[in-house]
């Protein structure tokens, strides 16, 4: 009994022994080792890739789309993101109506996505038709009516951005050229120059537009 009891107090010892020190390894080290490294090498992407404005103000992450409503709608003033039809609603995440990050899982043929597209389609050509511009059906792009697959997207193709472009300067009192600009400055290129497409991170746009509406104000 005695051996057995002693043996069991070994193991038990050894057994606290090795969690204290993985504790200590995994749980204290470790993180303080990946968080300092992530502060020195990359400051702005450890910290959430924070978007801020001319006043030194956070407006966002770079990560995570937004919309831009007044009343429940989309405001006129500002560029739109993609869709994020179907995915459910949180209290965390405000502006994309979100349970979770993920895609519908609706085949190309589910009655629900085509009422949404074509919902989505008509909306893009009579919002984003004004006085002198009219938008056609061939002129929407297949993002400005269908979600991202993790409905978070921050981007939208240069495609989206111009044809958003007559609408956004007219309410905002702006030349389209100057928005025009805008829309070209705000523009990344393909990564590594051959990954993916251009694409336009709206919150940026966003941010500068406003910029540039408020100096002129």
């Amino acid at each position: 009994m005695n051996n057995s009891a002693a043996n069991t107090g070994r193991v038990l010892w050894a057994g606290l022994r090795a969690l204290l020190a993985l504790t200590v390894v995994c749980g204290v080290l470790y993180p303080l080792a990946v968080t300092g490294i992530a502060q020195a090498a990359f400051p702005w992407r450890a910290n959430g890739s924070e978007i801020e404005d001319a006043s030194g103000k956070t407006v966002g992450s770079a990560l995570i789309g937004q919309t831009y409503l007044t009343d429940g709608k989309p405001d006129p003033r500002w560029f739109q993101p993609r869709p994020s039809n179907g995915l459910g609603s949180n209290s965390v995440n405000s502006q994309y109506r979100l349970i979770l990050s993920g895609a519908t899982n609706r085949s190309g043929d589910n009655a629900d996505l085509i009422q949404w597209v074509e919902a989505a389609k008509a909306a893009v050509i009579r919002d984003n038709s004004v006085d002198g511009y009219t938008v056609k059906p061939s002129d929407v792009p297949a993002d400005a009516v269908t979600s991202s697959g993790s409905g978070l997207d921050p981007h939208i193709s240069p495609a989206y951005a111009k044809l958003q472009a007559h609408r956004v300067a007219a309410r905002n009192h702006l030349p389209v050229t100057e928005v025009d600009r805008l829309i070209a400055a705000h523009t990344d290129d393909r990564t590594l120059g051959f990954v993916g497409e251009p694409r336009v991170n709206v919150l940026r746009l966003n941010t500068a537009l406003r910029d540039v509406v408020e100096g002129r104000g």
